[in-house]
């Protein structure tokens, strides 16, 4: 029989209602599919379930992180101690309101929100249909594609603090701009967010996602695990022809790898290690700065 630590133990005991994993692999909840094992994982069903997590984890002082679809993080080698909670799946919902506007909560997927929105004859998130993560990390970092950000049609948030409690913040309030949101640097968990969007026949809708779709398959490397693009757009031109112009395509430490589709992402070519990963990055950011003089910086959310 496993022997729990005293931190699995206490959350088992004082939360039995919540689902849990123990000794989890966090590469299993990764995009990269790397990352150590969390000590305790949690998939809170409910705020009111999330908001317990954070106060348990306060009592005690356990170390708490939040993860949705883990699509633009690298986890590492070493696992995590403490509390790792996921969202993805588990705060789920989706609702229809009045005038275009849709409730997603934070679990959904980019992918299914804009699928739904397109049932549903609205349109605007035609963007977002290929994006990996989740509604909440989407929110989060103010995702974006091909010229669709979650700030334009971003209504209000619903924001819970380490403390459980929950307020809402309207789009301006969000202080969104480039890969960035307030809660960023204040802190904060997305519970649910409202999207405005416009009407317009479905399959005109799906027909714009299934082009957008094909332009991925098209210039991206789908075929191997990363966590899209790996670095941000630089204020001079864009990081993906600064690492082609550096002759950098297929540069490799150990099994992580620029990729030889397209050169801002990196990949995990089979057994890389979080290390790895973050050499590569540093390392191609090093070499774009000494032929270009632009420094590149990271996407990728480094745990």
């Amino acid at each position: 029989m496993t022997e729990f630590t005293p931190i699995q133990q206490y959350f088992s005991t004082n939360l039995p209602g919540i689902s849990f994993a123990f000794s989890e692999p966090m590469s299993r909840h990764t995009s990269f599919r790397i990352g150590g094992n969390a000590e305790v994982m949690a998939f809170p069903k409910s705020a009111d379930e999330l908001a317990a997590l954070l106060h348990i984890s306060g009592e005690i002082g356990c170390a708490c992180a939040v993860l949705g679809a883990g699509t633009n993080v690298l986890a590492p080698d070493a696992g995590l101690s403490g509390l790792v909670i996921c969202l993805k799946d588990a705060l789920d919902g989706l609702q229809c309101l009045e005038n275009g506007r849709i409730r997603v909560m934070a679990g959904v997927t980019m992918t299914r929100a804009a699928v739904y929105a397109a049932n549903h004859g609205l349109s605007g998130m035609e963007f977002a249909h290929g994006i990996p993560g989740t509604v909440g990390g989407g929110v989060y970092m103010n995702a974006g594609a091909y010229g669709g950000e979650i700030c334009q049609i971003c209504e209000s948030v619903d924001v819970m603090d380490r403390d459980g409690n929950v307020r809402t913040l309207s789009g301006s309030e969000m202080d969104f701009s480039y890969r960035h949101s307030r809660l960023e640097t204040e802190g904060g968990i997305v519970i649910s967010a409202v999207f405005r969007l416009t009407p317009a026949e479905p399959e005109q809708i799906k027909a714009k996602m299934r082009e957008l779709q094909a332009k991925r398959s098209t210039s991206q490397p789908l075929d191997k695990p990363s966590a899209g693009s790996a670095f941000k757009r630089p204020a001079q031109g864009y990081a993906a022809a600064l690492i082609d112009q550096a002759g950098l395509k297929g540069y490799r430490v150990g099994d992580a790898a620029v990729s030889e589709k397209h050169a801002g992402f990196a990949v995990n070519l089979g057994s890389a290690s979080a290390d790895d990963v973050k050499q590569l990055l540093q390392q191609v950011s090093d070499i774009v700065y000494e032929k270009s003089g632009v420094r590149l910086e990271p996407e990728v959310r480094i745990w």
